[in-house]
């Protein structure tokens, strides 16, 4: 059986297979590896601070959380990318701004990732990503909108019929489809 240290030393051993071993079992110590995850957040390393937020998602805890939250400004693109989907899976209100800034990433990954994170917020986000529904930036547009669709809340559509007099065919393809999974698709009338 392998001791925190061993676990550390796979997860950080460059080899994927051994780092997602050592992550999960990480994982199941819970808040004790925590000290060391944080400290791995600060490693030069771009694949090491990939697999501290990898860990990090699995376990619940506030300095967890914030440290996902930290991520999403990571010089690094695929640790920005994995701190969202973490998001996506583990939505938090703290995260919305930067999640919000994110829809509009150059890259369309990570732009998607932040939109499903905002969207798993629920009502959290749901006047903020209204306010970004009518953003100048097309991109912008559609990621909110495309959140606001993904999004449990009822408050989301007003903004949703709102968005179909939008004029980017796509911000009116996801207010149609986010009106469609509540079931108030082809009926339009102003709330």
């Amino acid at each position: 059986m392998l001791n925190a240290l061993d676990w550390f030393a796979e997860l950080t051993s460059g080899d994927d297979r051994r780092a997602e071993r050592a992550s999960a079992a990480l994982a199941r110590l819970g808040r004790r590896p925590l000290p060391q995850l944080l400290e791995l957040m600060r490693s030069d390393s771009a694949d090491h601070r990939w697999w501290a937020v990898r860990c990090l998602a699995a376990i619940p805890e506030v300095r967890a959380d914030r440290a996902l939250v930290e991520a999403l400004g990571d010089p690094y693109l695929a640790v920005r990318q994995a701190a969202a989907l973490a998001l996506r899976q583990r939505p938090m209100a703290d995260a919305i701004p930067v999640l919000l800034a994110l829809l509009g990433s150059d890259d369309a990954l990570l732009a998607r990732l932040a939109g499903d994170a905002l969207a798993a917020c629920g009502a959290a986000a749901t006047a903020a990503l209204a306010q970004a529904a009518v953003d100048p930036a097309p991109a912008i547009r559609i990621g909110a909108v495309r959140a606001l669709a993904m999004n449990d809340d009822p408050g989301a559509i007003p903004a949703l019929y709102a968005a179909l007099e939008d004029p980017s065919a796509m911000v009116e393809y996801w207010a149609c489809e986010g009106l469609e999974r509540r079931g108030l698709g082809m009926v339009y009338f102003q709330p």
